[in-house]
């Protein structure tokens, strides 16, 4: 039986990838700091789910919680580590404390090198083994307003193309996924920093606003772990977009940088939040 382990999978695009991957009959690891979620989860999907509470980033836990669940594989490894806790914090740069600045760089890049230290002897046993990380479409370029989660995320990105080579003489495989805008709690909870008048738009809100079409268009949390799944089956892949089309953005970046930030400073007024 394959085994995935997965962080943040309380709520959002990891409750999402564990559904998915215990109905095509994956043994599933999840932890959170979120209790009520994996009880929930635990409801829902009963035998071949494995839950912990836990802090990403507190290390021993972290790696305790990894060694209990790999225990219990056949072979003691591990199929697929999925990097996915994050959290974020918006407005502009300077008016987001640096105590939270640091919080979001601990869980969002921090963690994700602590999953990446304690997973690789587990991956090692275990053939075409895979690593996963979610990183985000803020990746493919900074992304104003959100100065430090794009810098984590471009991070992850970073470490993600590293370690795909470096691994790949362990027989391990590195991935990740860049999703653009996922119908998450993530997009209604994180704080705006800045004065300006405006709290975080409320789920419905945030629907009415969100474009129909194209690569800006809000997409379900299930989008994202059936790009995790795909991962693991198509080996060459490197880098996942939710959806496909926010890779035009890489592509771009890659031609003029400069044009990519025109485009930018030109559409930030609508990236402001905004009330009537």
């Amino acid at each position: 039986m394959k085994s995935v382990f997965i962080t943040g999978a309380g709520s959002g695009m990891g409750r999402e990838g564990a559904k998915l991957f215990h109905a095509k009959g994956w043994r599933v690891g999840a932890v959170d700091r979120n209790d009520d979620g994996l009880a929930t989860l635990r409801e829902e999907l009963g035998e071949r789910l494995w839950t912990r509470r836990v802090d990403v980033t507190d290390k021993a836990a972290f790696e305790a919680a990894l060694a209990d669940f790999c225990a219990g594989n056949s072979d003691g490894g591990l199929d697929m580590m999925w990097n996915n806790a994050g959290v974020g914090e918006s407005g502009w740069f300077e008016d987001v404390p640096y105590e939270a600045a640091m919080r979001v760089v601990d869980i969002n890049y921090k963690a994700v090198l602590t999953g990446a230290y304690a997973a690789l002897p587990y991956l090692k046993k275990s053939p075409g083994s895979l690593m996963f990380s979610t990183s985000s479409s803020s990746a493919t370029y900074g992304m104003p307003r959100l100065a430090v989660y794009s810098s984590t995320k471009h991070a992850v990105k970073g470490l993600t193309e590293a370690l795909s080579v470096e691994w790949g003489r362990h027989g391990v495989r590195v991935a990740d996924v860049l999703p653009g805008l996922i119908d998450t709690a993530i997009l209604t909870t994180t704080p705006n920093r800045s004065n300006d008048g405006a709290a975080p738009m409320s789920a419905e809100e945030l629907r009415a606003v969100a474009p129909e079409k194209g690569m800006l268009r809000l997409m379900p949390a299930s989008s994202v772990a059936e790009a995790a799944w795909q991962a693991y089956h198509h080996p060459k892949r490197l880098h996942w977009y939710v959806p496909k089309s926010i890779r035009l953005i890489d592509l771009f970046k890659g031609l003029s940088p400069e044009l990519v930030r025109r485009s930018i400073v030109k559409s930030l007024p609508a990236l402001m939040p905004k009330r009537q």
